[in-house]
């Protein structure tokens, strides 16, 4: 049985339409998409099943930065989504690599989306 603390997250934007096409493109790599679809809020997930949320801001002022680690099924996927994103024009955190400190199989790649976040793709296994 595989157990997780976190059913589903849902983060506001300033710009539902930025959000979308970011999230379109940099969660297509790791095997995620849209699953739910009403207008401005959309869900993404694998499967049928929405995991993450986004929606437009509509209470208090722009969000402070999120992080937000997307699982990738291998380092290719974390090598993909960080090309997305870099096509979209995100800006760069961190480009993909190993992350010892972490643990000895960490690989990840960190971007900001539209609104700032800070937004990874990571893959636990070793290449």
């Amino acid at each position: 049985m595989i157990r997780v603390m976190i059913d589903h997250v849902s983060i506001q934007c300033t710009d539902p339409s930025a959000s979308s096409a970011f999230y379109d493109s940099v969660l297509a790599p790791l095997g995620a998409g849209r699953v739910m679809d009403f207008g401005e809020v959309i869900g993404y997930g694998v499967e049928g099943k929405p995991d993450f949320w986004i929606g437009p801001l509509v209470a208090g002022e722009p969000n402070r930065e999120n992080h937000l680690a997307f699982r990738a099924k291998d380092r290719a996927g974390v090598d993909a989504f960080f090309d997305a994103a870099v096509g979209l024009g995100a800006v760069v955190l961190n480009a993909p690599r190993e992350w010892p400190e972490y643990h000895e199989h960490y690989y990840g790649a960190f971007v900001r989306d539209p609104d700032g976040n800070n937004v990874e793709a990571v893959c636990h296994e070793a290449e």
